[in-house]
Formats: C-alpha cells, sequence, structure tokens
C-alpha cells in the first residue's frame, strides 16, 4: 500500500502549465478532478525573480508564466 501511495506522490513530468498566478487555486481544483498528474507548480525561482522583475519595473508586474517564460528565454531551466 505504502508503496503505490508513493507512486502517485512522486509523479513524472508535469505537462500542463498554469496560465493564472492562483496556484493554490489551481492546486485544489487538480485535487478535486483527480488530475495533479497534470498540474504544473512554478519552481520557487520563479517567484524570486518575480518579485526582483515588479521591483525593477514598477508599476508594470509580471505573472508567473511570463516571468518563467523570460526566464526560459534566457537559458535557466528547471533541472
Amino acid at each position: 500500500m505504502y508503496l503505490l501511495y508513493r507512486k502517485y506522490l512522486t509523479m513524472a513530468k508535469k505537462s500542463v502549465k498554469l496560465y493564472t498566478d492562483n496556484v493554490l487555486e489551481s492546486f485544489y481544483e487538480a485535487i478535486h478532478t483527480n488530475s495533479l498528474d497534470r498540474l504544473h507548480i512554478p519552481h520557487s525561482d520563479v517567484y524570486y525573480v518575480r518579485t526582483a522583475l515588479d521591483a525593477k519595473f514598477y508599476p508594470r508586474t509580471f505573472t508567473l508564466k511570463e516571468t518563467e517564460d523570460y526566464m526560459r528565454l534566457e537559458g535557466w531551466t528547471d533541472v
């Protein structure tokens, strides 16, 4: 039982990107619809970079998706 449970906690590559900043709501929705395997939660680096971008380019604000896309364009990987 433990191994089966652990298998579902450590899923492989996630495929669906979040297009909103409502990460917690998306997480709960994925639990409700049993679709955690398609949920993408941004890496913590994305949050830090977004905060820095928001401070540097105030009053412009960046979404998590924009920030992650810009980071990937600059060569960042979440590995």
